[in-house]
């Protein structure tokens, strides 16, 4: 397991444990490493994620609103734009190499594991606090980077657009938002529980918020693997 310098996510993270490992090591997660990942559940998973990074792109801003101090403003609006610039930019490139353009990608229509998943993280947001909220996203943020660490030790998979993204995710850049949230995670919560998450009584509700994102995650993965069957 890899460690982010975040004990309240350790602690979250075996909370949830078979939630996280399904996410983590989801059948589509092993067929892009392997490189074995069907061409139509790859471009699917890219034109979804697309539109859901636009979503998450809001939650983040939503986050720079529901912040307690100045300095998680900064950096949820740094992640924000992150994304925009970024990480839509990567499937922009890989998609325009099938055929499909930033305006096709744009007029997408959302799948319902897509509408669910960004509307649950952004109701989780809306409805709660900034601890809430970031306890929802954290899965995303943190399960992407042990996913393309974990995958950038093995076997390199020959298709260059599996490598182009195993490599984006495991990439320092990457890394470095990942350490954001770390770090957002542990100021939020030391802010809203203290240093005792498991003794809050909000320790159950943030447990079912992680765990419930890690399944809308594996969620997720298992729409784009229908599509190449």
């Amino acid at each position: 397991m890899i460690d982010f310098g975040s004990p309240l996510f350790a602690r979250l993270r075996e909370a949830a444990r078979a939630d996280w490992d399904a996410y983590v090591d989801h059948e589509f997660v092993r067929a892009l490493g392997r490189g074995d990942l069907p061409e139509a559940a790859f471009l699917r998973y890219l034109r979804q994620d697309y539109l859901f990074l636009v979503q998450f792109a809001r939650a983040w801003s939503l986050l720079a609103f529901k912040a307690g101090d100045p300095e998680t403003m900064r950096e949820a609006a740094r992640v924000s734009l992150a994304l925009v610039e970024t990480e839509l930019e990567l499937h922009v490139g890989l998609c325009a190499a099938e055929g499909i353009d930033r305006a096709a990608l744009a007029a997408g229509r959302e799948a319902p594991e897509t509408v669910a998943y960004t509307r649950f993280v952004i109701d989780a947001g809306l409805a709660g606090d900034e601890l809430d909220l970031i306890v929802a996203l954290t899965p995303c943020v943190l399960g992407y980077a042990e996913i393309g660490r974990r995958l950038a030790v093995g076997p390199r998979p020959a298709d260059p657009r599996f490598a182009a993204w195993i490599d984006a995710y495991a990439g320092p850049e990457y890394g470095e938002a990942a350490a954001r949230d770390a770090r957002l995670l542990e100021r939020a919560a030391a802010r809203r529980i203290g240093p005792a998450p498991e003794d809050s009584a909000r320790w159950p509700a943030l447990t079912a918020l992680f765990a419930e994102a890690c399944r809308l995650e594996a969620a997720f993965w298992e729409g784009a693997l229908r599509a190449g069957r």
